[in-house]
């Protein structure tokens, strides 16, 4: 398997973990880390301060972690986090903040806080809309923030030929290749949309369908006494649960030496890593 590979697999694994503990569509959410990163937990715009596999910009990961960091193992970012002038959130120490927003580029923390945002954004369209909401309708609120997308979408189903650019300057901006055309003109309400329904519903479909193709790629979420457990590249369910059990077992009698033990949690593996799922999540992490 290619590094290639093995990244993608274990950015899947991360994302499945999201979706098992929030119930958010494991399609959506590998679909729009696709669209939005390509995959790569290090991606960073160039228009934008957005960054990692979700592309959250400053402002929006801030309130995510505020929101819902200490139900996952981030009191100590959400603690940190504090609304100032005009509900702008900041953080007081400059090394807590740039911890905090370099968190967007670990696969595992963005993965689960992309969940806890659709989450949100799907119970606060569909009041707002009055209608079930599609997996484009969340990524707009991924795209233009929840406020932003109630403001399109709202107006798209009254005037759908409204112009993008001129209801959302400062994004239109930003992203000239949305709401603008090759030629330079303006595109409308319902042809943004649409051309992100075509994207989000391609890159869904050909993530599911690598997936499914590669059990490497498909990672499921397994139980062991109220933990998760992800399997492995081509590992099946039985083996995976013989695994976490011994691993945990041999961390759990604390075998070995402490040097070596702590040499790899500071440096993590694979192995380690997937450790951490399991006993963050038996500690109710």
């Amino acid at each position: 398997m290619t590094v290639t590979a093995i990244t993608n697999s274990r950015v899947q694994s991360a994302i499945q973990l999201a979706s098992s503990k929030t119930g958010v569509d494991f399609g959506y959410l590998l679909g729009q880390a696709k669209l939005e990163s390509g995959l790569r937990s290090d991606a960073h715009a160039s228009t934008s301060s957005a960054s990692g596999l979700y592309q959250f910009i400053d402002q929006s990961w801030l309130a995510i972690v505020k929101k819902h960091g200490a139900e996952n193992g981030l009191s100590w970012a959400a603690d940190a986090i504090q609304p100032g002038t005009g509900g702008k959130l900041s953080v007081a120490d400059g090394n807590t903040k740039a911890a905090i927003l370099a968190l967007r580029n670990d696969p595992a923390t963005a993965s689960m806080m992309a969940a806890e945002y659709a989450s949100d954004n799907k119970d606060a369209l569909q009041g707002t809309l009055g209608r079930s909401v599609t997996g484009t309708d969340l990524y707009m609120a991924h795209f233009l923030g929840l406020g932003g997308a109630k403001k399109f979408l709202s107006t798209m189903q009254a005037t759908p030929d409204a112009s993008g650019a001129a209801l959302f300057p400062a994004a239109a901006a930003a992203n000239r290749s949305v709401f603008y055309g090759s030629d330079g003109t303006p595109r409308s309400l319902s042809q943004i949309y649409a051309r992100f329904a075509a994207k989000l519903d391609g890159s869904t479909a050909d993530a599911a369908a690598t997936a499914a193709a590669n059990t490497g790629f498909a990672a499921q979420a397994l139980d062991m006494n109220g933990a998760t457990v992800v399997t492995g590249a081509g590992e099946s369910a039985t083996d995976a649960l013989a695994w976490a059990s011994a691993t945990l077992g041999k961390f759990g009698r604390g075998t070995g030496a402490a040097g070596t033990t702590a040499a790899s949690l500071l440096r993590p593996t694979p192995d380690t890593a997937r450790l951490a799922y399991l006993m963050l999540a038996r500690m109710g992490g």
